[in-house]
């Protein structure tokens, strides 16, 4: 799924994941600083400019960090599954039979009526039907929207390992640091569900625009 309008779609996102990064590390910022804030308020947090460190600390580490994950580690992170990640893998076996606006028979002309049944000659197929339909406006919104949500995934996979192992170590309630982690677990939780979801439906819609562009079928079926 990494095309080059895929990375004109990645910088579309790039300044909703910074605020992603920001939330996140002015949250991270006001756990570690709790003992400070229970005692002096917020003027006690930001009397002095050393309290302020972990907030630039903490940007560049999820910055550097999100740069090591591979779009491969996201697509793990994102599906939860080690080998054949992709629902490409299982285009035509699955999500395109479960996709109502999609006639599987209709595809199967379009394949020299043979459908795949390989995981990776799925995904070659389901490719090969993306890169004529990835201008089409449906197949660019919900390409968008897996991309934002799939970075946001990994960026949530970061804050917990990260910010969460710092906050156990650091701050000196638990309740606060078990708090603060349940929070950043719930926060990975919803994203990656998300991110499955705009997957799955990102590779369905590129199977209902091809079926909907077949000779004989008229245009809408994937709207």
């Amino acid at each position: 799924m990494s095309t080059q309008a895929g990375k004109s779609l990645k910088e579309q996102n790039r300044w909703q994941l910074w605020l992603v990064i920001a939330a996140n590390v002015v949250a991270f910022y006001f756990v570690l600083q709790s003992d400070v804030l229970s005692t002096a308020g917020l003027k006690g947090i930001f009397a002095t400019v050393s309290n302020l460190l972990p907030i630039g600390l903490a940007i560049v580490v999820t910055t550097v960090l999100n740069g090591i994950l591979k779009s491969n580690v996201k697509d793990r992170i994102v599906f939860l599954r080690w080998k054949d990640t992709l629902p490409g893998h299982r285009a035509f076996s699955k999500h395109g039979p479960a996709d109502p606006r999609i006639d599987m028979a209709v595809l199967k002309k379009l394949c020299a009526n043979k459908l795949p049944t390989d995981p990776a000659d799925q995904n070659r197929t389901w490719y090969r039907m993306y890169k004529s339909v990835e201008h089409h406006p449906s197949v660019s919104q919900v390409h968008k929207d897996f991309l934002l949500t799939r970075d946001y995934a990994g960026f949530a996979a970061i804050f917990l390992i990260v910010f969460g192992t710092a906050a156990m170590l650091v701050v000196q309630s638990w309740r606060i640091s078990l708090g603060y982690c349940a929070a950043l677990l719930f926060q990975w939780l919803i994203v990656r569900h998300a991110a499955s979801t705009y997957g799955i439906r990102f590779t369905q819609t590129v199977l209902a625009e091809k079926f909907a562009a077949a000779p004989g079928k008229g245009r809408g079926a994937a709207s």
